[in-house]
């Protein structure tokens, strides 16, 4: 069959990258560090030593904390927008975490628990979360040991009821009464800077079904023969194309790194005279257009749909 090419219109660049977070409290002030993850094997690693740290008191651990100079407008600062998003298959492995194992959960559902929310800030800021994003502490995200990454979440302040909408982004907190770690502006609106915790009421959200479902935003998208047959078409992403394989495997890497949730679906076909960066094979169109306009708006780049 002759290919089809529908070109995808890029929308606005975001980025957004972690680790996993001991929050400490003292003295009216508080703050969390993340441990360190591995990708290999899916456990979060931290030592008896940094807990310790924990009763020496005084300050922030680790001199974690917000900036000397925070932004001004931080009340400002818009919600996050829930919306479906393809859920990373690596954060759904069960993990150890100072002792404990966590199950993930594996698709969006309903979810609702109350408990102790803390914070991270600037000694994470600009470092990479769990799913491979950049940590930004003045953007609306949180960690959470459980729910789908990326997923949506309202959290409210039971004492005050000040009410936010976060996008769960990292893993943690591992302490047993702690159930979310916030972003510094995501607490900020919580009012629960200066005190460094608070307790609140954690509810997910699943996005508006008239968007593609939870569902077909978790098929697995990998390179498998048995994915398409003579009679079907088969659906692929054009992110590139070069003229040497040298660049290519250039671009390559460099879209393996900013889109970790793609991985597996990345490679290089030749064909003329080319060489094609792809992501796919899609099982259906309105997955890849939606693959598509996610990476439009992380990489402010135009994929190509190709049907063959």
């Amino acid at each position: 069959m002759k290919k089809k090419e529908l070109q995808i219109p890029a929308l606005m660049p975001m980025t957004r990258i972690v680790a996993a977070v001991v929050l400490i409290s003292l003295s009216g002030c508080g703050s969390a560090s993340k441990y360190n993850t591995s990708s290999l094997s899916g456990e979060y690693l931290t030592t008896n030593a940094a807990l310790s740290n924990s009763n020496n008191g005084g300050g922030y651990y680790l001199d974690d904390g917000p900036d000397e100079n925070p932004p001004g407008n931080l009340d400002s600062v818009p919600d996050a927008v829930p919306k479906i998003e393809p859920l990373r298959k690596a954060n759904m492995r069960p993990y150890v975490a100072l002792g404990k194992t966590y199950r993930p959960f594996t698709e969006l559902s309903a979810y609702k628990k109350s408990g102790i929310a803390t914070w991270y800030g600037r000694r994470y800021h600009g470092k990479k979360t769990a799913i491979g994003e950049t940590y930004d502490m003045y953007a609306m995200t949180a960690a959470h040991p459980l729910l789908p990454l990326p997923s949506y979440a309202r959290v409210t302040n039971v004492t005050n009821g000040n009410s936010i909408v976060v996008r769960i982004n990292d893993r943690g907190p591992f302490l047993s009464d702690r159930i979310i770690d916030l972003s510094y502006t995501a607490a900020h609106k919580l009012d629960i800077i200066e005190n460094g915790s608070a307790e609140v009421e954690v509810e997910s959200i699943i996005p508006d079904s008239s968007n593609p479902t939870a569902e077909s935003m978790q098929e697995t998208v990998t390179f498998q023969s048995t994915t398409a047959s003579s009679n079907t078409e088969t659906i692929y992403l054009q992110l590139g194309a070069f003229g040497t394989s040298g660049n290519a495997n250039s671009f390559l890497s460099d879209m393996q790194a900013e889109l970790p949730w793609l991985v597996e679906t990345l490679g290089i076909a030749e064909g003329d005279g080319l060489f094609k960066i792809k992501a796919g094979p899609f099982s259906n169109l309105l997955l890849a257009r939606h693959t598509a306009n996610e990476i439009a708006q992380r990489l402010a780049i135009e994929p190509i749909i190709l049907i063959d």
